[in-house]
């Protein structure tokens, strides 16, 4: 860790809630990292942490936090190439407005990370296709089912609760050997490169249309 970063500590930077002592916040820190102070007097009983509003771009240091449950990382400029370290005790991220770009393979990385998510939320990325950024429906549904068929525990994605008929759906449609078809060993494009084989391509083009149009009478959106 860099001396520039332990340099801007502050005492008031250390936070510890005297009601309890498992969360700390240290949202609006203009933080590029989390400080090696605050890993070693805090990593082993928090369970709650918020760094949003930061400028953190390299999670590694959350290794150390072996009891952590909850992670706002809001307003972070976080890509895709930053893997979360393992956190088997994760159960809510918050990963709203940051840089994420591209779903694969960020989300398999994800996931081996963090397999016990029942809370993630990842509105405001690019990779987050929505009404407000310009996203088609066609396209936030692929998105949304695919997360979905990535965790098996995921109970909320993004502002809506994960339904059994999305699950369902997301399941049937992201299967992992039809994917493994798609996606050739060794492929270096991910589902960038799909995107160019028309013929693979348009088969699950196909399917999702077919999913969108039944869409309209089951509780796949809401």
């Amino acid at each position: 860790m860099t001396d520039m970063t332990e340099a801007i500590i502050s005492p008031n930077l250390i936070v510890d809630n005297e009601e309890d002592s498992t969360k700390l916040t240290l949202a609006y820190e203009w933080l590029y990292e989390v400080p090696r102070t605050i890993v070693d007097k805090f990593s082993n009983h928090i369970k709650y942490l918020d760094i949003s509003h930061n400028k953190i771009t390299n999670l590694d240091p959350l290794v150390h936090f072996f009891h952590l449950s909850s992670l706002i990382a809001d307003h972070n400029p976080i890509t895709e190439n930053c893997a979360l370290p393992p956190l088997p005790k994760l159960e809510l991220l918050w990963l709203n407005h940051c840089k994420i770009a591209s779903l694969y393979p960020w989300v398999g990385k994800l996931k081996e990370s963090c397999p016990n998510l029942q809370y993630l939320c990842l509105m405001g990325n690019p990779a987050a296709p929505s009404y407000f950024n310009g996203g088609t429906f066609y396209e936030y549904l692929q998105y949304r089912l695919f997360i979905i068929s990535q965790f098996q525990s995921l109970n909320h994605l993004d502002d809506r609760k994960v339904t059994d008929d999305q699950r369902t759906e997301a399941l049937r449609l992201y299967k992992r050997p039809f994917l493994e078809r798609l996606v050739s060993p060794g492929s270096r494009g991910g589902i960038s490169q799909l995107m160019q084989a028309p013929a693979k391509w348009n088969t699950v083009h196909g399917k999702l249309n077919s999913l969108w149009s039944k869409a309209k009478n089951r509780n796949l959106l809401i």
